[in-house]
């Protein structure tokens, strides 16, 4: 019969399983065969996405299962299981799980699933992978958003240049063509300021030979 510090052991271990049972998205994996090199690869993928995987007894998940009511996974509970689950993106188990699953279809099998507390077959696990990654959806719904925006600035360009408005290269031209003529108007008064200060010389100049001449 186990001591009790093993039998305590095995509670806290049935305890962690029934917390990770009440997080938003988990997958039950049966894998057979597969590398140590392909199973380090998937932990670094699951690790960077927040999700978190591992090997698990399924003696002790029969326990755990039981506790949050999913007791319809009792069948899957046979030879080689492991178990990524996610409280972030309820989608990365799934995708990330189905990634591995078609490199690795003799190896890497999707048994089941569950998602905010409902069990989920593996067809409708592999149906969930489809969806794409949360920033990808962020960016497709801002796109969405900004798609009508910017077809109407340019249905708006265009009414306004067949009405007669200058579009921005007619402005561009006029601007030049205003920086053009500029220096020519200024060249006529330039020659009248200077033409006044020659007058105004010559009268200085005729004043000075009339004192001379007194």
């Amino acid at each position: 019969m186990p001591s009790a510090k093993v039998l305590e052991e095995k509670k806290q271990i049935v305890n962690d399983m029934t917390e990770r049972l009440k997080c938003k998205a988990g997958v039950f994996v049966d894998f057979k065969g597969i590398t140590v090199v392909e199973d380090t690869q998937m932990r670094v993928k699951m690790r960077e996405s927040d999700v978190e995987y591992n090997v698990i007894k399924n003696s002790l998940m029969k326990f755990a299962i039981k506790n949050v009511g999913f007791d319809a996974l009792e069948d899957i509970l046979v030879g080689t299981t492991s178990l990524a689950t996610s409280n972030d993106d309820p989608i990365a188990p799934a995708r990330i799980v189905r990634e591995f699953a078609d490199k690795m279809p003799k190896y890497f099998e999707i048994k089941a699933g569950f998602m905010d507390g409902k069990i989920m077959s593996a067809e409708e696990v592999n149906t969930i992978a489809r969806i794409p990654a949360l920033p990808v959806l962020q960016a497709q719904l801002l796109g969405t958003m900004l798609a009508p925006i910017t077809s109407l600035a340019i249905v708006l360009k265009a009414i306004a240049e067949k009405d007669g408005a200058p579009s921005d290269t007619d402005a561009k031209a006029t601007d030049e063509a205003a920086a053009v003529e500029a220096p020519a108007e200024a060249e006529p008064a330039a020659t009248e300021e200077k033409a006044t200060e020659t007058t105004e010389e010559t009268t200085q100049t005729e004043k000075v030979e009339n004192k001379e001449e007194e």
